[in-house]
């Protein structure tokens, strides 16, 4: 490709995130670059799509079109107990601060198709303390959404995921906490009660309460650094005093607009605690 071609294409793209936002209201323009590109390309060829010229074309004038391509833009990366030190740096660190509130709220900020919220859920229930919390779980994706809603996993995945929760310090089977139906498990409906599962642009959209521990893992990586200080302004002022965030471990508070805001308690696994003003 010519230094001319690439321009052109760089434009291209633009007026494509530009038109997005204007027809649909989806922010994307502030998304890291090569992400973008990478996640169009993707779906231009997934789609049979020629040229981003083309494609802007159909997004303008078909919704289903543009439906399509959201969910190339929801990290879908997880896991159940993914990066076990993890869950580890929870038990340890956050879990006995929140046996201090009677009701507590949690916040898991891109949560694709939920894996990693029943992985919490499971914890908190081990520790006693399930029935005290809700977890809120979003995702820019209808589908993932849709996915985590329904709690109904591949066995292959459930049995990958057996052996996070033991490095993780699982107290039992994780069999325990899902019934097997034909080549899947289903998550126990109990952990689903303490859940609910919303659509949320991080891009765009606001807080929707005070939260007592955040999650959002490995999001932030496919932000600018403009986006990326606007979130996390957007997890300050979603905190009780008190409160955690955790990011995943690409990620870090240092060098951000929030740093001064908050201390680190975990290091490895990116957990941190907002200082009480």
């Amino acid at each position: 490709m010519t230094d001319a071609e690439a321009e052109i294409e760089r434009i291209e793209v633009t007026l494509l995130l530009e038109a997005i936002f204007q027809r649909y209201g989806y922010d994307f323009r502030d998304y890291a670059r090569a992400s973008v590109e990478r996640r169009l390309a993707q779906f231009l060829q997934d789609s049979e799509t020629p040229t981003y010229s083309v494609a802007l074309g159909r997004l303008l004038r078909e919704p289903a079109y543009f439906h399509k391509l959201v969910p190339y833009f929801s990290v879908s990366v997880t896991s159940l107990f993914r990066e076990p030190f993890f869950y580890e740096g929870l038990r340890t660190c956050v879990v006995p601060l929140l046996r201090t509130w009677p009701h507590f709220k949690v916040w898991h900020a891109g949560c694709a198709t939920g894996e990693e919220v029943y992985s919490l859920a499971i914890l908190l229930r081990e520790e006693g303390i399930l029935d005290r919390g809700l977890l809120y779980a979003t995702d820019i994706s209808q589908p993932a959404l849709e996915t985590g809603r329904a709690g109904v996993y591949p066995l292959e995945i459930l049995r990958k995921g057996s052996e996070n929760y033991h490095k993780a310090g699982g107290r039992g089977s994780l069999s325990d906490h899902y019934h097997a139906r034909g080549d899947a498990g289903v998550m126990d409906s109990a952990l689903a009660r303490r859940m609910t599962f919303a659509r949320h642009n991080l891009a765009m959209d606001r807080s929707f309460g005070e939260m007592q521990l955040i999650l959002c893992r490995n999001v932030l990586i496919y932000f600018n650094q403009d986006l990326q200080n606007a979130v996390l302004e957007l997890f300050l002022e979603s905190l009780d005093n008190g409160g955690f965030l955790c990011l995943g471990d690409k990620e870090t508070l240092a060098f951000s607009s929030v740093a001064d805001a908050f201390v680190a308690v975990d290091d490895r696994a990116r957990i941190y605690k907002k200082r009480v003003r």
